[in-house]
């Protein structure tokens, strides 16, 4: 697979810029509505929570606070987002060229993650500069930023492509998705701390994956502080094992999908 990988170097690296090329080709501003699109988000949730409903940051006098505080968290929920959202629709959008050309199919997983990739670095250095320009400057603690990036990868990809086999089957996982995927970024302390959920169901949030890789988002660039080691060590540990299991699903239906598509 990986030998595909490298003989497709230069497919890999053209599908992407085609892609992103193909994307905003006609639009104005560009590729800069990859970043405007989630900064856009989290300065109306910013608006709407911190003003309207007077949401203020326990412990901080920061007029900004809470506007950083969400935009860490926004940025990890973005790069999981597209990820899981293209990877499950890449097989049924590419069913033409998965016809007609022949090449390894484990590229379009690898397109999907360069774009999604690509994107998510971009959205990060905004983010990183709106910090700088309020007097909010990195520490050291961003070193764990690639660490957190991993594991948001892993789990991402390795979720996005067993939703992706299944879909080109079963075309209703890609509606419900949509709904699940609304539903869990709720579910998830992005726009709110985890003290205003009631101690009962605090609990629960154990459960979810994607607290432990947004509160690390968050101990980082708000913080700016070390994440919680331990418990990210588990999540990349069991996300790489969901990604080795989506590869081999992927691996054995790549033929049947064919036929499918």
């Amino acid at each position: 697979m990986f030998s595909a990988l490298w003989a497709y170097r230069n497919f890999i690296f053209s599908s992407i810029r085609t892609e992103i090329y193909t994307r905003f080709s006609r639009s104005k501003l560009g590729s800069l509505w990859m970043i405007l699109q989630p900064l856009a988000q989290s300065a109306i949730y910013a608006l709407v929570l911190s003003q309207v409903l007077s949401a203020r940051l326990p412990g901080s006098t920061s007029a900004y606070s809470y506007a950083i505080y969400l935009m860490a968290g926004m940025v990890a929920w973005a790069l999981f987002s597209e990820l899981v959202l293209r990877s499950m629709a890449m097989f049924v959008e590419n069913a033409s060229i998965m016809k007609k050309i022949l090449f390894p199919r484990i590229c379009l997983p690898v397109v999907t993650l360069g774009s999604a990739l690509l994107n998510n670095l971009l959205l990060l250095f905004a983010t990183l500069l709106i910090f700088a320009l309020i007097g909010h400057w990195p520490s050291t603690s961003i070193i764990w930023l690639p660490f957190l990036m991993l594991a948001t990868i892993c789990l991402g990809m390795g979720l996005g492509i067993a939703l992706g086999v299944i879909n080109v089957f079963v075309r209703d996982v890609g509606q419900a998705a949509g709904v699940v995927l609304q539903l869990w970024f709720w579910l998830t302390p992005v726009v709110y701390m985890v003290g205003i959920v009631p101690g009962s169901l605090q609990k629960y949030l154990l459960w979810n994956p994607m607290y432990y890789i947004v509160s690390g988002y968050q101990a980082v660039l708000f913080q700016q502080a070390s994440p919680d080691v331990q418990s990210l060590v588990v999540i990349v540990l069991a996300s790489m094992i969901l990604l080795a299991f989506s590869l081999v699903l992927f691996r054995r239906a790549a033929p049947d999908m064919v036929d499918v598509l």
